[in-house]
Formats: C-alpha cells, structure tokens, sequence
C-alpha cells in the first residue's frame, strides 16, 4: 500500500507544480481594458463569525478579513513567501530574537486616523499584555503568533522593535496571517469596545459596509488606499447553505462566484456559458479527530481500530470525485517537511476487529460522531461523509451516533472537547508545518475552551520535537524535527486523515483578475467586471 499511496502523493505534487504556474490569477484571456466599477458577489456555505481579526479563527472570517485588514507582512499571490506589506522592511538580530520593523509612511485606517507605530504595539499588546486595558483571555491565535514576544515597542513614528524571548522560527511567517496579525485602528476598538468584530477598521483594500448576519456582508472600496483603490465599488460575502441552492444561483447569475462546490457539480460547471473553474492543490487536511479524554479512545489499539474500518478511497471517490487525495499523513505533500515515508493504515476490517478485540471491546462499543450541519470548502457533503464513515465503523461494532450544530456552535462545542469523534479540516495560515504540528496537535493548544488540538493528543515527546522545532532557525534541521513527530503522530493515531483537497470556486468568466492563493482566501483588489 505504501507505493500505491506514494504514486498518488507524486501525482498531486506534479499537479501542483503545474497548476500554481499559471491559475492563482483568473481572466478569461479576452483583450478587454480593466474597468472600474460594479459589485462581485461571492456565494459561500457559512458566515463569518467574528471581524475581529484577535477574535476569529475560522476560515469564514478569514476570508473577509483579508480585505478589511493587513499586517506588517504578507504572503505572494502564488505562494507563503514573505514580503512587504504596512512594513516596507524589516531586520532581525543574529539570534532571531530582536525584530525591527519600519513602518510605511502615509498610510491611513478607513476612520481617517493614522496607521503608524502606536498602532501596531496597540494591536499587539491588546492580545498578549493582560494589563492592556482590551486584552481577552479567549483571542484565539495570540498564542502561537505571538509566542515568546515579551515587549512590543515604538523606536519612533515609524519604527517598532518587537523583543522575543526566545528564538522564534515561525515568527514571521506568523505575522501575514489574516488572524491575530493583523493592525487595527486603535481609535475604532475604543469607540466600539468587544462590538469591534462588527464595526472593523483596518487599513486594506475595502472598508466595512454592512454585516446582516446569515445573510451577506458587504465592503466597500476604501478609495484612499495606499497602494491602488481597487477597481470593484463593493464586494459582497452571501451566505447560502444549501450547495444546491448556491449552484442553482451560481447557475442564474444571481452570484459571481460559488464556495464549497458540491463535487456532483463539478462537471456541470465548464459546461456552463460563461462559467468556469480555480482549481489550486490546497494546504489542507480534512481529518477525524479521536478525543483521547474519551474512553475508549484513549486506548492505542482503539484508535488504529478506527483508523483500519475507514475506506478513504470510497470516500475520496464518492465525495470528492477526484478533486482529492486519500491521506496517512497530517501535513500536505505541497509543504515543506512533509514525511513521505509514513505508511499507510490500510483498509482492514478484520484488521480492526482484531484491535478492538485485544482493548476489549469485541462485541463493539457506542460513541458519538459530530459533524457539521453545513458545507466547508474542503468538506462539502459534511453529513454524507459523516453517514458514510458512520456505515464504516458500523461493520467493525462500533455504532455512532451523528451529532450536528451549525457551524460556529460546532466550532466551540468541539473546542471545549464535547464531542467522541469529530470530522473537521484545516487549511494553513502561512506555509509552515508548525502551523499543522504545534496548533493541531500540541499540548499547548489542548486547552479548554479554545482547544484547536481537538483529539486533546498530549505527547511529551513530541511536544518537544515541535517544540525544539519553533527555536531552530536552520530550515533543513526543523524539517527532520517535523518528520520526526510525524511518525510520532503516526504511531499514537490521535486523528484518522482522510484526504488532500484541491481548492475549488465556480466563477463566471465575466470576472477578472480574481487571485486564488495557497491558504485558501481570495484576493479581489485588482479585480474587475467584464463583459
């Protein structure tokens, strides 16, 4: 099984290397001049669930607060490399513990004030001082982006030096993140206070318009943009649930572009005038956390039971139709330090019988298994696959029982570790395995309330492989770090992955210059309506 699984890791590898050539920039190839003007509807399966960019951790707000907000850095159209974004450069001391960044002069918050250095130490401080008068103990990815930071101060105007306690590796990489990284206007989070996330001033391309919730968000193009005001007048964010009514819409040009595609769909869409597919090879994983507080599955031969009842290739091929990999490992085969040396848990049955019987557990047991009532990016029919894996483990003894919420419910239910078993995905934030291996898996990020380690997987071991990983600076050593804790990972089966997907919207061939990027947001400052 190893090889077959190899040639199939190769496959999306050479995809990938193909495809981010030329498709993260869509046009239609027609001659036509850029115009100004016009409204780009997006249709998507969830609402966002906080603008606050030190509040949010979902993908759903990180796709609208990528264009409200920016931060010192940010990634490449076509990739996570570095470069300058409200800071025009930066350098860092010989240990990786002094950062100063020089900020662009000039550059004003959509309320009219400043964005200068005070304002950066603002929207840092405010996440990691408690004695900063709106810090909040729950922001989400305060940390990890800011981990070791012990002081963040203004040199000047323009120049902020940020001291780390230790070596950070991830650090930069951290800061073009669309949460916790971003800057904020100071003077909006004192008039508003905690209703911040629904009244957001940042400094980027378009400006908050209205937020009906369930029901769209609309943006604005900010016209005093530093760098070019964006061609589009608004950008709009609806929210449709149902992936056949969204497809429907897509169909009678009622939206401009469709999120989480249903796979049936797939087809139908090139085959539409006017319509066509971005498809870009994801850094994701969508995966069936097994919450390790939970008996039975804090028993070894439990987890590789349930890693062995799976099929990945029926699920891959009937709910994903060749728009994804099956998987073995955590990280996907397009980041560095990926481990192709994982073997794959096959699919066995009776294999699984047989590890259930050495636990105990032979006549079965009963468990839950949660899912999300609506459609994700990288998981489209969520209570397909739930019912299909539901039929999986059913054939081995072990009978779940499917639990649904909507999506922000579902976040935080299974963040406070309510669940047995829950299906989730996860897609990078900024290219670096630790964003897979430290904020999945570490015991650092097990924590109640807000857990992202959703099988509560606590390892000392591997806490310190990833651990060592963030304060080496040397790229080579981290990776065979990182491929150690994966067989760590491998060996304890905390999760059962399930697969790779490719990043895939529906977009009418009128719509130009919309670039689709690595992590899965879309850029649209430069985008523009045709004919």
């Amino acid at each position: 099984m190893r090889h077959s699984y190899a040639k199939r890791i190769r496959l999306i590898v050479c995809i990938a290397c193909m495809l981010c050539v030329n498709l993260p920039i869509h046009s239609n190839g027609s001659d036509t001049i850029p115009r100004s003007g016009g409204t780009i509807i997006v249709g998507r399966g969830a609402d966002s669930l906080s603008l606050d960019p030190a509040n949010s951790s979902d993908n759903e707000s990180s796709k609208v607060i990528a264009h409200i907000f920016e931060g010192l850095v940010r990634y490449k159209n076509d990739s996570t490399e570095i470069e300058p974004a409200l800071a025009t450069s930066w350098e860092t001391s010989p240990n990786g513990k002094e950062w100063i960044f020089h900020i662009r002069k000039k550059v004003m918050f959509h309320d009219g004030t400043p964005c200068n250095a005070d304002a950066v130490v603002f929207s840092f401080l405010r996440q990691i001082d408690p004695a900063h008068a709106f810090y909040r103990k729950h922001f989400k990815y305060a940390g990890f982006t800011f981990k070791y930071v012990t002081k963040v101060e203004a040199l000047d105007d323009h120049t902020v030096k940020i001291t780390l306690e230790k070596p950070y590796a991830p650090f930069l990489s951290n800061l073009g993140m669309h949460h916790g990284a971003p800057i904020i206007s100071p003077t909006a989070l004192k008039k508003w206070g905690d209703d911040f996330a629904k009244h957001p001033v940042g400094t980027g391309p378009f400006k908050f318009g209205e937020w009906i919730p369930d029901e769209r968000i609309v943006l604005e193009r900010n016209t005093a943009y530093w760098n070019r005001s964006p061609l589009l007048e608004k950008l709009v964010y609806q929210t449709i649930k149902d992936a056949s009514l969204r497809f429907d819409m897509f169909q009678r040009a009622q939206i401009h572009i469709a999120d989480s595609i249903s796979p049936a769909d797939l087809s139908k869409i090139n085959q539409l005038p006017g319509s066509s597919l971005i498809q870009v090879p994801g850094m994701n994983i969508v995966y069936l956390a097994m919450n390790m507080e939970k008996t039975p599955f804090n028993m070894l031969p439990v987890r590789k039971a349930v890693n062995h009842a799976i099929n990945k290739e029926n699920l891959i091929n009937l709910f994903y139709q060749g728009m994804a990999v099956p998987t073995n490992n955590l990280i996907p085969p397009n980041m560095w330090g990926y481990n192709d040396q994982i073997a794959e848990y096959e699919y066995n049955p009776d294999k699984a019988k047989s590890l259930l019987k050495e636990a105990g557990y032979e006549k079965g047991f009963e468990t839950t298994l949660w899912t999300m009532n609506v459609s994700r990016p990288y998981i489209s029919l969520p209570l397909e696959i739930a019912r299909a894996i539901k039929g999986n483990l059913s054939a081995v003894g072990i009978n779940a029982r499917i639990v649904s919420y909507d999506w922000g419910e579902y976040l935080s239910r299974t963040a406070n570790g309510e669940h047995d078993l829950c299906l989730i995905g996860w897609i990078s934030d900024n290219g670096d395995p630790d964003n897979f291996l430290y904020v999945l898996l570490d015991k650092e990020n097990a924590v109640k309330p807000k857990s992202a380690n959703r099988a509560f997987f606590v390892h000392e071991l591997f806490h310190d492989l990833v651990i060592k990983a963030q304060q080496t600076l040397d790229k080579n050593e981290r990776s065979r770090l990182y491929h150690q804790a994966q067989e760590i990972v491998h060996e304890q089966a905390p999760w059962v992955p399930l697969a790779h997907v490719q990043q895939t919207i529906a977009i009418q061939k009128r719509i130009h210059g919309v670039i689709m990027r690595p992590t899965g947001s879309l850029r649209f400052d430069q985008a523009w309506i045709g004919d």
